[in-house]
């Protein structure tokens, strides 16, 4: 049988890091054994629905290269593919589900048809009356216009066993269970569902989620008992934790997809370093393309436990990402990062000298604050142990720096570190006493991407002799 997953969010605002790395281990499941990877719009309850966030999953999962096989844009042969244009799909299954013994129509006033889930387990503890009701007498009272719902029955007593590719054999005892609303009186399903409807219908075969829902399963697979259907392979997994306590949520300020890209993380970085958030390859190897990670990827190489999000972690895995780029995909990437900058900046020397220096493409702004303009400074910035430099060494240096460079022609890293170089051995000075002076004054800080010589290709020969100019005077 052919593999097919199916990643189903939530339209209901930014794409988190915890469901992006439930669609990384569906995407992977599916294409590492050749199968479909389908994604299901789950937009059901209207009350969380976001404007615009259908289109941010699907910019996401372009962005990173998970492209699906059959969705609500690219079409399939089992759509729609968004929940809310199934409605008569569910109801259809939902009615023959209470003939089935499955369910039963529930008439009671209560707001379990709102959020099943917050009030769902204390309703079951009263013992639903309208189960009692008989069928033919619940079908006149819903022609008459009465409202319902439909809720599931519990019928079963004593443990359900079921296999998990993470976890194993888990058993839950069937009193446990609560007698949930599976279609509201809207018409419109539970998640708890329209789940189980439409991965039957899509022929889903491996289902991935948080292990959070596996005390529900054994509710979705007596609907698929009663149905008579196959249920698919489970695959639980530990939530993404922001430390030992708390999870990883954007309710508590934790960032998104969207947030790490606005901050300079590169997409396939955050992809890769998500990949290893609960799963390893068996070796020490951490790098990997998604195409790497689909030849390799196994589900029983899934972890039990937790998995803590270390943002130090990601940011040197974003760093070794920049750093492989080549110059030419690293400048077009850190343009956008340059519109503030001069415009008669030489920005693929900007570029050469920034990416050996950077971890996050959010960085340029911090080490490119100076191009605009040398920032207020003291002047003991000049004095240096290591590279035997005073204010009184800086202003000999650039006394003696300032006509020779007024005369280069050939303005390059190569010629101007020659020129400089030779400045030092013919006034008995450190190579240290000519480019230390001259990186501060060019730049007012103490750390600069690039020596003095890569800050005036950068800057050009106009603007840094007029820096040097003015930094003399400083110094005077």
């Amino acid at each position: 049988m052919k593999i097919r997953t199916r990643f189903a969010p939530s339209p209901t605002g930014y794409m988190h890091i915890g469901n992006l790395r439930t669609a990384l281990y569906e995407y992977l499941i599916a294409k590492s054994a050749g199968g479909d990877f389908i994604l299901r719009i789950e937009d059901t309850d209207q009350k969380r629905y976001v404007e615009g966030a259908t289109d941010i999953i699907f910019q996401t999962l372009k962005r990173v290269g998970m492209l699906w096989d059959e969705g609500p844009d690219v079409g399939g042969n089992y759509g729609p593919y968004v929940q809310s244009e199934r409605r008569d799909i569910y109801a259809q299954y939902a009615h023959k589900l209470v003939e089935l013994g499955g369910a039963h129509y529930c008439f009671c006033a209560h707001k379990d048809d709102e959020d099943e889930e917050e009030n769902a387990a204390a309703y079951a503890k009263l013992k639903d009356p309208c189960r009692l009701i008989p069928l033919e007498e619940a079908k006149k009272r819903i022609a008459n216009g009465e409202p319902f719902v439909v809720r599931q029955n519990i019928n079963k007593k004593g443990t359900s066993i079921f296999h998990d590719v993470v976890y194993g054999d888990i058993e839950i005892d069937y009193d446990e269970l609560d007698e949930g609303v599976l279609l509201k009186s809207d018409g419109l399903p539970t998640y708890n569902f329209a789940n189980v409807v439409d991965d039957h219908l899509m022929q889903i075969t491996h289902v991935v989620r948080g292990n959070e829902y596996i005390s529900s399963t054994p509710k979705y697979n007596l609907i698929y008992e009663a149905f008579g259907w196959q249920p698919p392979v489970y695959v639980h997994v530990p939530p993404v934790m922001k430390d030992a306590q708390h999870k990883l949520s954007k309710r508590n300020g934790d960032a998104s997809f969207q947030d790490l890209v606005a901050k300079g993380y590169l997409p396939e970085a955050i992809l890769n370093y998500i990949a290893l958030l609960g799963w390893n390859p068996g070796d020490e190897r951490e790098i990997f393309s998604l195409d790497e990670l689909k030849s390799i990827f196994s589900a029983e190489r899934l972890n039990k436990s937790p998995a803590i999000f270390d943002i130090a972690k990601l940011t040197w895995m974003n760093g070794q990402y920049i750093r492989n780029l080549s110059a030419e995909e690293f400048d077009e990437l850190a343009q956008p990062y340059y519109q503030n900058l001069p415009q008669n900046l030489d920005t693929k020397a900007l570029s050469a000298a920034l990416q050996p220096r950077l971890e996050t493409l959010g960085q340029i702004a911090e080490q490119t604050d100076f191009l605009s303009a040398v920032p207020e400074y003291e002047l003991s910035l000049y004095e240096n142990k290591k590279m035997k430099t005073t204010p009184e060494v800086a202003q000999k240096a650039l006394t003696l720096v300032l006509p020779v460079l007024q005369n280069i022609a050939e303005w390059n890293n190569e010629n101007l570190f020659e020129v400089l170089k030779a400045v030092a051995v013919n006034n008995e000075m450190k190579n240290g006493q000519i480019l230390y002076p001259v990186r501060i004054a060019l730049s007012g800080k103490e750390t600069t991407p690039g020596g003095a010589t890569e800050l005036a290709v950068i800057l050009g020969k106009e603007e840094t002799l007029k820096r040097l100019a003015d930094a003399l005077q400083k110094l005077k």
